[in-house]
């Protein structure tokens, strides 16, 4: 979806769901996909670990990766969420497997490197197949940091607002992926006004992230979130019920829920 240059911020309607976006960056021109083998990664580890659970031996594969906080952002000069949407290759290719005859890992073989494009059952899913609406989030790679801090720098680096580390709240804490890897997700709300947002954010270019700001207007969050045409986290449904349960109520806000 293309923005218009109206004015910073422009209101898109998607799926009959205003949702008001920053001026898009170029996330679409997905191309020269390859799928090799990973023998190293900075970010996942994977392992079988052996076990005994009541005298029967067991296996379990699983992967370790960091820990992550999320944020939800609450803006309350224009009683919008804050959101932000950019590319997943893992959904991507999750989508792509459904056009190809086989599935990635049958491809690769012994380190050989095929590209996507040329086996595939009409055409491939465009880029937007792989694009998310996601909660501000980020990995808890920074031991000399809190989790505030983090949070406090993801929210500055991918939404331009700065907030302060005292004004933010912890919502829970879970965790995700319990059947693969098993980590923490800490999850914080932070309210913003138009006066806290000091830059268009959108990520670190240098670290790879391509993002796009998204405002969701809370009459219609709901209907947002519950709308399975547009691809988002449990993060998202999970947050915004929770303000409509405990936020809502205490400013009075009418939610038309």
């Amino acid at each position: 979806m293309r923005s218009l240059p109206v004015s910073l911020f422009t209101c898109c309607f998607v799926s009959e769901i205003p949702v008001v976006h920053k001026p898009l960056q170029v996330m679409d021109q997905i191309s020269n996909i390859q799928v090799v083998p990973c023998s190293s990664s900075n970010y996942l580890k994977p392992f079988r670990v052996h076990y005994s659970q009541n005298g029967t031996k067991k296996s379990w594969d699983f992967m370790r990766t960091h820990d992550s906080v999320s944020v939800l952002i609450f803006n309350t000069t224009s009683h919008c969420f804050i959101l932000v949407k950019q590319f997943r290759p893992a959904v991507y290719m999750c989508e792509l497997e459904k056009h190809t005859p086989q599935s990635p890992e049958d491809k690769v073989k012994e380190g050989e490197e095929k590209e996507e494009s040329e086996e595939s059952h009409g055409d491939p899913p465009t880029a937007a197949a792989g694009v998310t609406y996601e909660l501000c989030a980020g990995l808890v790679d920074k031991p000399d940091l809190s989790l505030e801090e983090i949070a406090r720098q993801e929210i500055l680096e991918e939404c331009g607002y700065d907030v302060p580390v005292s004004k933010l709240r912890k919502i829970t804490s879970y965790r995700s992926g319990v059947g693969v890897t098993g980590s923490k997700q800490t999850m914080f709300y932070a309210e913003v006004s138009d006066d806290n947002c000091v830059g268009e954010g959108g990520g670190e270019p240098q670290e790879g992230e391509l993002i796009e700001v998204v405002k969701v207007p809370l009459p219609e969050s709901m209907n947002f979130a519950f709308d399975e045409s547009l691809p988002k986290t449990m993060g998202v449904l999970f947050s915004f019920m929770w303000f409509h349960s405990n936020m809502a109520p205490k400013y009075k806000i009418s939610t038309n829920v």
